[in-house]
């Protein structure tokens, strides 16, 4: 267990002018605290949060986080209060105490919902203080070291909380080697197996290569060094187990197959000399091709700088080579940890805040962004979770703008990445000057320009080809507005027209006073929710006017009849009574008050009745809650369920254009003899006239005799009355009617 006197000393190492007197103090009252508690193992409590505080000087963090490292349990495990450490340590750091308590509460593989709450929590902890980050990924770091004296079921919960979650958001950080042992500590748990085995070959490997790294960390050396590059370090190591296992799985490759167990890091003294050493490299050396990437001229999300190439080196092994700075070493190393402002020559006074130019900062702010816009918990969790995991490529405007995005975006992704606005009006893309589709996969270094329209509403669809979570949950947005829209225009003439037979004026201002009577929060979600069917017109109208009578006000005779088209809504047109002749223009023409309808496909804002409406019946339409317009024949059945609610009847007439194709659904009902070829006799009937079978469902009705259920594709009543009588000539036809529900 590390002493007082030690931990001091580390911390000196690297910042010589260390408050000792705040060490000492945090040191000596967590000692008592802890008193003689016990972990799990047996070992005296105090010991974990030495060991955190000692992984934290390995980061080279000051004295206020290590002082937060030593107490972080304290008002978790002992009698200690926040008011107590406040007196003691200050404000400040019992803030970070208490955050800190509060985040070990967070359970983060619960049931989806709350694990997305919880999710959120932490964020928002992280955005307050990034050092809230790097003490609780320390004290998971040990304590996934020392996870071997719990239950095998915590083990395995503890481990798949820190694969999902603590192990990409250290990697997202930028904390590549904590992110690299909290997953081969977690692989460990949540599948032994695997772990196992791997470890086993690797280990057979290195013993059949003994001393082969030693040997070309000794000759990478000698080459860089005979060419004039001085200051050079060459280290060696092989990859670790769940690195190999995730290659292993993620290209579908044997053991025997992988070719670059071993990589290589070159630290050089400056950017020059990374790519000096490149060219020698490579020189000396064949590449493999397809195998260099520069993070130096366009560093990673997370500030990871460095240049990666695969060359086939000395004794002929296939290596993989790292070249970067020590500036650039450390980052990759520690992370966030690295560009904490104190190290730039700032006076840190305990207040240790990520630098605002790193870019795991940016993307910090940019999660905590989509946290305030998300719609729900769940679509948060998607995007963080996304957002964590996904690898990157880089792509650029066509003013040299980089834009990060996860492999496999589209150009929607880049659209909505540069902003919203550009993502809900792209129509189309050009990359690199091609034009080409929205659902091409962006490669490394394309350039990529949106084509944009501005009456453009991005299609629902979309939503099935992004990648990302600000993508997906703007695509969402826009739809419900759309939607929103479209229920918002219909409520409102429904209400123009109760409040015109009620002889009553009409307009938003007047409905203001009133939301609170009618369970809304805006007069756009009141008017919308008329249009829905889930607030009635009447109660509207009540509402404003609790002294009105229901009696009909006879309107003003009017020179035009009301009806309307609706564009989308397949060749029918729509009569609200009431309408003044310039208000159905108005509509026909797409102003202020136009419906922009959906159609019959798709976000269905009018649709037919499951039986189904053809050209020639006569028709109602019905506003049904959540539903919109429904579209009845007039023999319906469920007609008569609103025969007291006639605010919601809407006059609909057929209004096809001679250049119409679009075939509409009949049920049909058919009672034949159960026989073999009757269903190929009746099927080839159908066929001759030209009629599409949708959907068929079939059973018995007595021994010989079967009931056929039929939807039907047909032009207009004409055709189907004419099939129905050839139906009827069929000798293994008995009955066959038309269905209404």
């Amino acid at each position: 267990m590390m002493r007082q006197y030690e931990l001091v000393e580390r911390v000196q190492k690297y910042k010589p002018d260390v408050n000792e007197a705040l060490l000492n103090k945090a040191y000596v009252y967590a000692m008592q605290k802890h008193g003689q508690q016990k972990r799990a193992s047996g070992d005296p409590y105090i010991s974990h949060p030495l060991e955190v505080a000692a992984i934290l000087t390995e980061m080279h963090l000051d004295e206020a986080t290590i002082a937060v490292a030593l107490l972080h349990d304290t008002i978790e495990d002992t009698t200690a209060t926040r008011a107590e450490i406040d007196d003691l340590f200050g404000e400040d750091i019992g803030a970070l105490v208490e955050g800190l308590t509060k985040i070990k509460k967070l359970d983060l593989v619960s049931r989806k919902a709350k694990q997305a709450e919880n999710l959120r929590k932490l964020l928002l902890a992280i955005s307050d203080d990034v050092r809230v980050l790097l003490v609780k990924l320390a004290d998971r770091l040990h304590n996934m070291r020392t996870l071997d004296h719990m239950s095998a079921e915590k083990r395995a919960r503890i481990s798949e909380e820190t694969m999902e979650i603590y192990a990409p958001l250290a990697g997202r950080m930028g904390m590549h080697d904590m992110r690299e042992e909290l997953e081969n500590l977690s692989f460990r748990h949540i599948n032994p197996d695997a772990f196992e085995t791997v470890t086993q070959r690797l280990d057979e490997l290195s013993a059949r290569n003994e001393g082969l790294i030693k040997k070309i960390e000794d000759e990478l050396g000698d080459l860089l060094a005979a060419k004039g590059l001085n200051g050079i370090s060459v280290k060696g190591r092989q990859k670790k187990p769940y690195s190999v296992f995730r290659k292993m799985q993620s290209k579908s490759l044997s053991f025997e197959q992988l070719s670059d167990v071993w990589g290589f890091r070159v630290i050089v003294e400056d950017i020059p000399a990374c790519y000096r050493a490149l060219g020698i490299v490579h020189t000396r050396w064949r590449v493999v091709p397809g195998r260099f990437k520069d993070y130096i001229s366009t560093p990673k999300q997370n500030d990871y700088q460095s240049i990666h190439t695969t060359i086939v080196g000395p004794s002929r092994q296939r290596i993989e080579l790292q070249i970067r700075t020590r500036r650039m070493h450390e980052i990759a190393e520690y992370g966030i940890a690295a560009h904490t402002l104190y190290k730039d020559g700032a006076e840190a006074q305990g207040d240790v805040k990520l630098s605002p130019t790193s870019n795991a900062y940016s993307w910090l702010r940019r999660t905590i962004e989509a946290l305030a816009e998300g719609d729900n918990p769940e679509e948060f969790l998607e995007h963080t979770k996304l957002e964590l995991f996904q690898d990157q490529v880089f792509c650029f405007t066509p003013k040299g703008q980089l834009i990060a995005l996860p492999r496999g975006a589209t150009p929607i992704d880049f659209a909505y990445a540069v902003h919203t606005n550009i993502g809900d009006t792209c129509v189309g893309a050009k990359i690199n000057g091609r034009i080409m589709p929205l659902v091409t996969r962006l490669a490394n270094g394309d350039e990529v320009e949106i084509v944009r329209s501005g009456i453009q509403v991005p299609p629902a669809a979309w939503e099935e080809i992004v990648v990302t979570g600000k993508a997906r949950a703007a695509i969402r947005r826009a739809t419900k507005a759309a939607i929103r829209k479209q229920y918002s225009g219909l409520g409102f003439r429904i209400l123009e027209r109760t409040f015109e037979r009620a002889g009553k004026p009409f307009t938003r201002e007047a409905m203001k006073p009133i939301l609170h009577r009618l369970g809304q929060k805006e007069v756009e979600d009141a008017i919308a929710a008329v249009g829905r069917g889930e607030l009635s017109s009447l109660d509207v109208l009540r509402a404003m006017h609790p002294d009105h009578q229901d009696e009909r006000v006879t309107p003003k005779p009017s020179t035009d009849d009301g009806w309307f088209a609706m564009r989308s809504a397949a060749g029918m047109a729509f009569k609200i009574p009431g309408h003044s002749k310039e208000s159905a223009t108005a509509i026909d023409a797409g102003g202020p008050e136009d419906l922009p309808i959906r159609g019959l496909s798709g976000n269905a804002f009018v649709h037919f009745s499951a039986s189904g409406a053809v050209p020639g019946d006569r028709i109602v339409g019905i506003m049904e809650k959540d539903k919109g317009i429904t579209i009845y024949p007039i023999q319906s059945p469920s007609l008569q369920q609103f025969d007291d609610e006639s605010e919601r009847w809407i006059d609909v007439r057929w209004d096809l254009d001679q250049a119409n194709n679009t075939r509409f659904m009949a049920r049909v009902q058919v009672n034949a003899l159960n026989e073999p070829g009757t269903l190929a006799d009746i099927a080839q009937s159908l066929a001759t006239g030209d009629i599409n079978i949708r959907a068929i469902t079939m059973g018995p009705i007595a021994a010989d005799f079967s009931e056929l259920m039929l939807d039907l594709e047909v032009w207009d009543l004409r055709q189907l009355n004419h099939m129905l009588t050839q139906l009827k000539d069929l000798p293994v036809i008995s009955t066959v009617k038309r269905v209404f529900l």
